[in-house]
């Protein structure tokens, strides 16, 4: 079924979505499509990656009505009584509450571990107890490890790099054991470098994407690690919102236990992003003026190449990109621009 036949489907048919991680980038903007497609949403955030921000943002952009359809809980997913409270009488969830970043897990692998994998099972165990239909989940690209192949086939996988990397190759592992024992309804997102409106570009751990368009805005000075050479499926926030809203709905069975590259299928080296940002930028604020980058060592636990065949969504849940890198960018860009010159406003 196609993506707008299936959210026009869900505008006729109220169901109750709990989203896990829901004040962090990704879990906000799923908020806020299923809001605007008059559904229920029950979100579950501990604050320790998300923000109260992006919830205000989110009610800002429905209306009273949807709006209403919103319950919030500030709560923990370590805490297995909070998961098994919070999953009574839901249909859906889509759990994307996890510590990220690859340098975090390899600086901190027990607290990755206890938030990846023991709040993992925990959401996992609950939703089933409670007899939650779908589970869908963010897996992530990093469990294609030293992988040479491209582009990544969900069927092949290499040695794993890093600690985060371990914690998300877990969760399919667990997936396809609560299928087989429980008979539950899971997928897996391999979610590939996704980027868009609300990313955070500050902290240690932030995302190239927004933190570079960050620090050009800014004025600041802006890294490259190694030689600019390393390339990424670069996914824009858009995609992943349908795919994830595919998944919740789909009753092709053959979509259940499995994990799906959650990207577009591109592939960009960071050089040719920076010069891709720039030029956005200047586009928008030409009178801007714009350092060069400086560039460093390679980072510890990065693939080289990240590239995704989207062959298996496209087939088993109907996916369809609707913005490449360059439209995503373009909206990521005047999102940015507006959101720090409204933060600078505000701070005046």
């Amino acid at each position: 079924m196609k993506y707008s036949d299936v959210k026009e489907q869900l505008k006729q048919n109220q169901k109750s979505w709990l989203i896990t991680g829901v004040a962090g980038f990704i879990g906000s903007n799923l908020a806020e499509a299923l809001l605007k497609l008059n559904q229920k949403v029950i979100g579950l955030d501990n604050f320790s990656t998300g923000h109260l921000h992006n919830l205000e943002q989110v009610k800002e952009s429905v209306t009273e009505e949807q709006w209403s359809n919103f319950y919030f809980q500030e709560g923990d997913i370590t805490d297995f009584e909070m998961c098994q409270n919070i999953t009574k009488d839901i249909d859906i969830v889509l759990h994307q509450a996890a510590l990220g970043s690859v340098p975090r897990s390899i600086d901190n692998p027990i607290l990755t571990n206890h938030n990846n994998v023991t709040g993992f099972l925990n959401m996992l165990t609950a939703s089933k107890d409670n007899g939650v239909k779908r589970f869908v989940y963010a897996s992530s690209s990093s469990v294609y490890g030293d992988s040479q192949e491209l582009p990544k086939v969900e069927e092949r996988t290499g040695n794993l790099l890093s600690p985060y990397a371990v914690t998300k190759y877990v969760n399919e592992l667990y997936m396809g054991v609560f299928q087989k024992c429980y008979g539950m309804e899971a997928i897996g997102m391999r979610y590939f470098n996704v980027f868009g409106k609300r990313q955070d570009p500050n902290g240690a751990y932030a995302a190239v994407m927004p933190k570079w368009i960050s620090q050009i805005l800014n004025g600041e000075d802006v890294f490259i690690n190694g030689d600019g050479e390393t390339s990424r499926d670069f996914t824009y926030i858009d995609n992943v919102v349908q795919a994830n809203i595919l998944a919740g709905t789909t009753t092709n069975e053959k979509a259940f236990g499995q994990a799906f590259n959650t990207a577009i299928g591109g592939r960009e080296t960071l050089n040719n992003l920076y010069s891709a940002i720039v030029n956005g930028i200047k586009k928008e604020l030409p009178n801007l003026t714009i350092k060069e980058p400086i560039y460093r060592e390679f980072r510890a636990g990065d693939i080289r190449h990240s590239n995704a065949n989207i062959d298996k969504m496209k087939k088993l849940l109907g996916y369809e990109p609707t913005h490449t890198l360059e439209s995503g960018l373009e909206e990521s860009i005047a999102w940015y621009i507006k959101d720090i010159q409204g933060r600078k406003n505000n701070e005046q």
